[in-house]
């Protein structure tokens, strides 16, 4: 299997992950959503606005976005959790179009990153394997907050063994997707 074939796969057990865990937000009194909490971030919303907002400055980096060093500045957070759920998804859609778009050329292009003072410079692969990585650290300190709450946190990690599609159906069915799009043929069981 190539690596391109793993990097969409990862991009939707991404927005998998990111659609279930908000749609168990979607159940919490808005007030848990902003109440403080222990965490790397002090709350679900800082931590969840904290993957949206980085998501975004990577994006920006790999699709060669001008004045980077500003998105910090112009990022607003999502004040609900109805409001995040959307932007996470477009942003989420947005890693999806980017990765599918991707070719072997692509993946191995430099991808420049302006930081406060230097200019970081990584092939593009590196950069999305860096962003699935940070979205899943987060995530993870999302969950372990939402189990603080009177809403249980859902699986989050039931997506990328193809073999194991009753455990995700609901979810391919709820965001538009075919099993053998994203997975390919199934081999043959002995």
């Amino acid at each position: 299997m190539d690596a391109l074939t793993l990097l969409r796969v990862q991009a939707r057990a991404n927005r998998l992950a990111n659609h279930r865990l908000h749609g168990a937000l979607a159940a919490l009194p808005a007030p848990e959503f902003h109440a403080l909490r222990t965490g790397f971030f002090p709350s679900l919303a800082a931590t969840l606005n904290h993957i949206l907002e980085v998501d975004g400055y990577y994006l920006g980096a790999l699709a060669g976005e001008p004045d980077l060093r500003g998105h910090w500045d112009r990022f607003m957070p999502a004040a609900s959790v109805a409001e995040l759920a959307v932007r996470q998804a477009a942003s989420d859609e947005r890693l999806i179009a980017f990765v599918d778009a991707l070719d072997a050329a692509g993946a191995e292009r430099i991808v420049e990153m302006p930081r406060r003072d230097h200019v970081q410079r990584d092939r593009a692969a590196f950069v999305l394997l860096h962003l699935f990585m940070h979205q899943t650290h987060h995530r993870g300190q999302a969950h372990a907050m939402l189990s603080g709450t009177v809403v249980a946190p859902p699986q989050l990690d039931e997506f990328l063994m193809p073999s194991e599609p009753h455990l995700r159906a609901a979810d391919m069915a709820a965001l538009g997707w075919d099993e053998r799009a994203v997975y390919g043929p199934r081999p043959a069981t002995p």
